[in-house]
């Protein structure tokens, strides 16, 4: 199954309204690509750029989120780094996050990369690092079920900020992960608050979206026999 046929069937199956994307870490744009020029206020906030655009970003590019460049797993310059540093140091000191917890937040297993190749997933002409799924919760319970994450006693966690964290714990663990989204992705992002992040290992893109299909199948079953049975105890 090729990137096309995968988003073509996860839109369909799950009704997505927003374009699945793609992402992978690179040290170069691959030929005919174009070079993002400037920078985001986020690395997050290439994720909806992505959504229309295939174009490769630099890892400066995304150096005004010190957290999203470290959770990618760039090389920090200096003042990057010393910036990450104070805003750590906020972020801890006002609660948001526990003072041990910065130290456990996974970054992307391919260290020092010069940049991101991000697009949609049906154009991505690559394997991808990620894949990344906007999701209402209905939807998100279906890829929930599909991925075993919805099973008693599996261990299933959902994360929250940083959201970008997401990826990498996706990559490293060769699992999907759902995350409720942070503060900054919502800002950065403007996505709508009932959207929910999945983040797909791209190398099992395919597995997913085979599993995603028979699930979707199997709830709408299930969904036409509790109308039916709703409707016989209604009378």
């Amino acid at each position: 199954m090729n990137n096309s046929a995968a988003s073509s069937l996860l839109k369909g199956k799950l009704v997505l309204d927003i374009e699945p994307i793609a992402m992978a870490c690179q040290d170069a744009a691959p030929v005919n690509v174009p070079v993002y020029s400037g920078s985001k206020p986020s690395a997050c906030s290439f994720w909806r750029e992505a959504e229309g655009n295939l174009f490769f970003a630099p890892a400066a590019s995304h150096f005004n989120c010190p957290i999203g460049a470290m959770v990618l797993g760039f090389d920090l310059p200096p003042a990057v780094s010393t910036e990450l540093m104070a805003l750590v140091d906020k972020i801890t000191k006002c609660g948001y996050i526990a003072v041990g917890e910065p130290g456990a937040i996974p970054t992307h297993p391919r260290k020092g990369a010069k940049g991101v190749l991000y697009g949609p997933l049906a154009k991505f002409p690559t394997t991808p690092d990620a894949v990344l799924l906007w999701l209402l919760p209905a939807q998100a319970m279906v890829v929930s079920e599909a991925v075993g994450g919805a099973i008693w006693g599996s261990n299933a966690t959902v994360l929250g900020r940083p959201a970008c964290a997401a990826i990498p714990q996706a990559v490293n663990s060769s699992q999907a992960t759902l995350s409720l989204g942070c503060a900054g992705m919502r800002t950065y992002t403007a996505i709508a608050p009932d959207r929910l992040l999945t983040v797909v290992p791209g190398h099992s893109i395919a597995q997913f979206t085979s599993d995603v299909v028979r699930l979707s199948t199997i709830n709408e079953d299930m969904a036409s026999f509790y109308k039916e049975r709703a409707a016989a105890l209604s009378t």
